[in-house]
């Protein structure tokens, strides 16, 4: 509910400033794709300019959507090799569970655990 309310909050003014802009900028341009010939360009686009500036939203929020997606591919790929990993963990635990038939001595609090041995390190 709160979700509705605030995408309520947002859309509503957003497109009334889009189509106050588009009702405000309805003249029409050109837009030349031929950097050598100004007069009688190769390829050229003629629409409003409302439609233009939202096109080319349109357009940067796409590619910027696109390498944010390309950015994060390594955050990806990392979820996806954990996710395997935690499978395949899972699975062994599973298989130990279904195994262990006697219960593990778990030493009393009152003992201390075996103290390790090292060796020297060899020179």
């Amino acid at each position: 509910m709160l979700r509705r309310i605030v995408a309520f909050v947002v859309l509503v003014p957003l497109a009334v400033i889009i189509i106050a802009f588009a009702v405000a900028n309805r003249e029409v341009v050109t837009v030349s794709f031929d950097p050598f010939s100004a007069n009688a360009p190769a390829a050229a686009v003629t629409l409003p300019l409302f439609a233009l500036v939202i096109l080319l939203l349109i357009i940067g929020v796409l590619i910027g959507g696109l390498a944010v997606w390309l950015r994060q591919g390594r955050w990806r790929q990392a979820a996806r090799r954990f996710e395997r990993e935690l499978q395949h963990l899972r699975g062994k635990v599973a298989a130990l569970e279904g195994t262990a038939t006697e219960p593990t001595i778990v030493p009393k609090e009152s003992e201390p655990p075996p103290r390790l041995r090292l060796r020297p390190p060899v020179r």
